[in-house]
């Protein structure tokens, strides 16, 4: 652990090079998080997989993932962070391989399962690296680079990933962390020896408490994945994982609080500005991960446009953060990061507002405004939730801390998509029954319609105008319902935003952990 007066001290070159590293193992996990959503069907294609079957894909990468990240403190306390980083990443790259010359879709979901959960370690132990080696003058810095990789990742994830399969094949999805993946390892290995192993930590281990996190993890994540396909409890296997989940959640929080070595030490918790920065992780993963699904899909779903041309319009949200990026980390290091944060909420707000103004021939010009403000607002947020959770803690709780602080974000992501799929499913179902009232045939302005679309449609197609019409009358309700729908979620979402930036106003201004009163770092 380094020293009070080697925090308070700049990194040297060596060691920013070895930062920079896992700052690229960190994008790599987390693009693969989202980088294979516009390429399923293609996946599904090549593994002769029905559509139900190739979600697999991405929810066995999302559960093996969420078992690792709070399970990769333990680990980073015990190996040292270069060896669980550097063996996260070449793990991660082995599997990478091995999905993408998979030949069938259990090959396929066991290698990314073990992708997931192999290299879930680099997103939580950048995170507390971070605030181990710099100082604490240049942590807003510092944070501004991971956190706009946090955000940026999952929003060029499916542009990449469009681009690549449409270019070359969906194996490139996959072969593309190989030479990244090599480099990682390489650098890391050599630049970021920063602390010592501690194996202490295996004496008493608690594989019991272990197995219930996995249980009680992995059965929550499948029921917030899969519940909106099956109508949740309904379904035999939800309603089994719910319970699964419940006893393993039990069995997990009650070895956490009462063994002497637990694989999750939930201590940090009693620190208000990282339970507080956890709730505020939590709503950003809602609006990080649920954003990026929500407009894709009414792009997709409404406008009909390929990967290709939906990545052309999502990729303005990420030009946003890269080029405000500077502007946050500034703002988050002269100012108290409390009024900044809730300003990025309440632009996260405002452009989620925007939306409820949608409709079904909303383009590029529309939504160019609405993408800028969500671009600028997640940077804006993403930089002050990691100065208050994680800028008040000793040093020794930092690696477990992290693990938790991630954990949450990726469970807002999975609790948001849920929420949206549900809604949507709901909101479109009630729409359409309301439209269907406006829409019959007795009245005369839709006998008018019939009769004059009847009538041009027949004129260039064979059949019968009157059914051709009333087709054609159909899949407008049903557009102008999804329509409605997306208004809907996109509400949502607004008072959600609303809410937490109201929320801010009950958080503590971070201030130096003990011991810090220097002004240093860690």
């Amino acid at each position: 652990m380094p020293t009070q007066a080697q925090a308070q001290a700049m990194p040297g070159r060596g060691v920013m090079i070895g930062y920079f590293a896992m700052v690229l193992g960190m994008f790599m996990a987390i693009l693969d998080i989202q980088i294979v959503s516009s390429s399923l069907s293609e996946i599904q294609a090549g593994l002769s997989a029905s559509a139900d079957e190739i979600s697999w894909v991405q929810t066995s990468y999302l559960i093996a993932e969420v078992i690792m990240i709070p399970f990769s403190g333990y680990l980073s306390r015990l190996l040292s962070t270069r060896v669980v980083f550097v063996a996260s990443a070449f793990s991660f790259t082995l599997a990478s391989i091995g999905c993408a010359f998979s030949n069938s879709l259990e090959s396929m979901i066991i290698m990314r399962a073990l992708q997931g959960f192999l290299g879930g370690a680099m997103i939580p132990t950048i995170f507390a690296t971070v605030y181990l080696i710099f100082p604490r003058q240049r942590l807003a810095s510092a944070t501004v680079v991971i956190g706009l990789v946090a955000t940026l990742a999952p929003t060029i994830g499916p542009t990449l990933g469009g681009y690549l399969t449409q270019l070359m094949s969906w194996h490139w999805l996959f072969l593309i962390n190989v030479v990244p993946g090599a480099i990682v390892c390489l650098l890391v290995w050599n630049f970021m020896d920063i602390d010592k192993p501690d194996y202490r930590l295996l004496k008493g281990f608690d594989y019991l408490g272990l197995a219930a996190m996995a249980v009680f993890l992995g059965s929550l994540e499948y029921v917030i994945e899969e519940g909106p396909r099956h109508d949740w409890l309904s379904d035999a296997a939800i309603r089994n994982f719910a319970m699964a989940c419940v006893i393993g959640g039990l069995l997990f929080f009650w070895r956490t609080l009462t063994h002497a070595n637990p694989v999750v030490d939930l201590k940090a918790f009693r620190n208000r500005n990282f339970a507080t920065g956890c709730l505020f992780s939590l709503t950003i993963g809602v609006g990080l991960y649920g954003l990026v699904y929500l407009l894709p899909l009414y792009l997709a779903r409404v406008r009909g446009l390929n990967s290709l041309q939906i990545g052309e319009i999502m990729f303005i949200t990420g030009a946003a953060q890269f080029l405000l990026a500077p502007v946050a980390g500034m703002l988050a290091r002269k100012f108290d990061p409390r009024p900044v944060l809730a300003f990025g909420f309440t632009l996260l707000a405002a452009s989620t507002w925007s939306m409820t103004r949608l409709t079904a021939d909303w383009q590029f010009d529309e939504l160019l405004l609405p993408q800028i403000m969500r671009g600028a607002a997640l940077m804006f947020c993403i930089v002050p939730i990691n100065v208050i959770a994680l800028g008040t803690l000793p040093p020794h709780e930092l690696k477990n801390a992290s693990g938790l602080y991630n954990l949450t974000r990726n469970l807002g992501g999975a609790f948001g998509l849920a929420a949206i799929n549900t809604a949507m499913i709901e909101r479109t179902a009630l729409h359409w029954n309301r439209l269907v009232d406006w829409i019959n045939p007795g009245r005369w302005e839709v006998q008018q319609y019939i009769d004059n679309t009847g009538a041009q449609l027949a004129e260039r197609l064979q059949g019968d105008d009157m059914i051709l019409a009333a087709k054609l009358l159909g899949s407008k309700v049903q557009q102008q319902a999804s329509v409605m729908a997306f208004a809907d979620c996109f509400f949502l979402l607004t008072l959600l935003f609303a809410a937490a930036a109201i929320a801010v106003a009950f958080a503590k201004r971070p201030m130096p952990p003990p011991g810090d009163a220097a002004g240093g770092g860690h």
